[in-house]
């Protein structure tokens, strides 16, 4: 629970403060390159530290790593609060702040995912896994808007009310417990530090549950297009353009808790296959929708599917990972999700140039339900896949082996 309300308030925090940096540049520059400066200068450090986070989150205790990161995104806020009140706040101390927030991100992810496991045994993962979704789409949609309504009192709230959730999520993850074995010294090479692109090739269910998120929000992605489709196609204001973006979220919290109180305990490989492809046709329907709320509807079971997809995908890479290579895997895992969201947004846009927004979207949509398809021949150990929590298999390479239970569930030990 202490990680779960961390977590929550970190998000929020980090939520509120991207969307401060957001407008305050924009009060700034008025420039609509410098917001996307923002944005480029947080993926980019993240994309490259990626791998070496991994590396030191597998050799290093994951609760203080997590600590660590809040407090450093808690300093950029007071630096922020200080320039604020006294006038020094400038572009380029924006984007060098960008920097380091995208530099800390690279070790939070792995940390974070990573933690779960270890505080939760492996049958009670997917309902973890879920419940960890519904506080995140919270904070998702919660932390914006919070940050929204105290811009009203003025930029220095936002980045102190951000601060304060900062030291509080830091404060619980300091206070995690759990079973720590100091992993042993060894140099930093390109073997270890590529070992989780290594683990995950040779897992083939692990490639294809992350390669197919990774394909699935390349083309089924919209959401650089939604003000197009709010303001020329369903003829709505910025009122109905918000709508549209939460509608998503919205669907994934309600999805998550519904996952919470009945996790998918059989035929997982086929739902998360179903739910990608569900997803897809969401896309179409949205596409070819002039109804605002068909359009909300169809946005709003689009973020239930992909739901599903996170809670089986994530829950599935951390029981086939061992504990040792959990870091690295998660760390692989986050470079497709960062790669997927930026790209897709890229590639709707690049297809929008030529096929127009509403071929955009139905193309990538039916894609989407294309590589769902083929996923179904490409990766049948991912297909046929039952039970989430499955055996693992001795694995002499990694330095683990596991056993199977009488109730079928794994249990991993050293070698």
């Amino acid at each position: 629970m202490r990680l779960w309300v961390a977590r929550l308030f970190g998000t929020a925090a980090a939520q509120m403060l991207l969307v401060a940096i957001g407008w305050h540049m924009y009060e700034l520059t008025g420039s609509a390159w410098d917001l996307g400066l923002v944005g480029l200068f947080q993926f980019v450090p993240a994309l490259l530290l990626a791998l070496l986070a991994g590396h030191v989150v597998d050799r290093h205790h994951r609760g203080r790593i997590v600590a660590a990161c809040f407090a450093t995104q808690g300093a950029a806020s007071l630096v922020l609060l200080v320039a604020v009140a006294t006038h020094h706040d400038s572009r380029a101390l924006l984007l060098g702040l960008s920097l380091l927030l995208g530099s800390v991100r690279a070790f939070q992810m792995p940390a974070q995912q990573s933690l779960t496991p270890l505080l939760v045994p492996p049958l009670m993962l997917p309902r973890a896994m879920a419940f960890s979704s519904a506080g995140m789409q919270g904070a998702i949609i919660g932390g914006p808007a919070l940050g929204g309504l105290l811009f009203v009192a003025g930029t220095a709230v936002v980045y102190g009310a951000s601060l304060a959730l900062f030291c509080v999520a830091c404060f619980l993850a300091l206070r995690l417990r759990y079973v720590y074995t100091r992993a042993p010294r060894e140099p930093v090479t390109v073997s270890t530090v590529l070992a989780g692109v290594d683990f995950i090739w040779k897992r083939k269910p692990v490639l294809g549950a992350v390669s197919l998120d990774l394909f699935a929000v390349l083309l089924g992605g919209a959401v650089a297009l939604l003000p197009i489709f709010a303001k020329d196609i369903l003829h709505t204001g910025p009122w109905g353009l918000g709508l549209l973006r939460g509608a998503p979220a919205v669907g994934a919290l309600l999805t998550s808790i519904v996952l919470t109180r009945r996790p998918i305990e059989r035929r997982a490989g086929r739902t998360l296959l179903l739910a990608v492809a569900l997803f897809g046709v969401c896309m179409v329907i949205f596409g070819l929708s002039r109804s605002f709320v068909v359009s909300l509807i169809a946005l709003a079971v689009s973020g239930g599917a992909d739901m599903v997809n996170v809670v089986i995908r994530q829950t599935l890479v951390q029981l086939e990972t061992p504990d040792a290579m959990r870091g690295r895997v998660s760390a692989v895992n986050s470079i497709f999700i960062g790669a997927s969201n930026q790209l897709g947004e890229f590639e709707s846009g690049a297809t929008a140039a030529l096929l127009g927004p509403v071929g955009s979207v139905v193309v990538g949509g039916v894609g989407t339900v294309l590589v769902a398809a083929a996923w179904f021949r490409l990766f049948p150990s991912l297909a046929q896949r039952d039970r989430i929590v499955a055996v693992q298999a001795s694995d002499a390479a990694y330095g683990t082996s596991s056993t199977t239970s009488p109730d079928g569930s794994a249990t991993q030990g050293r070698t």
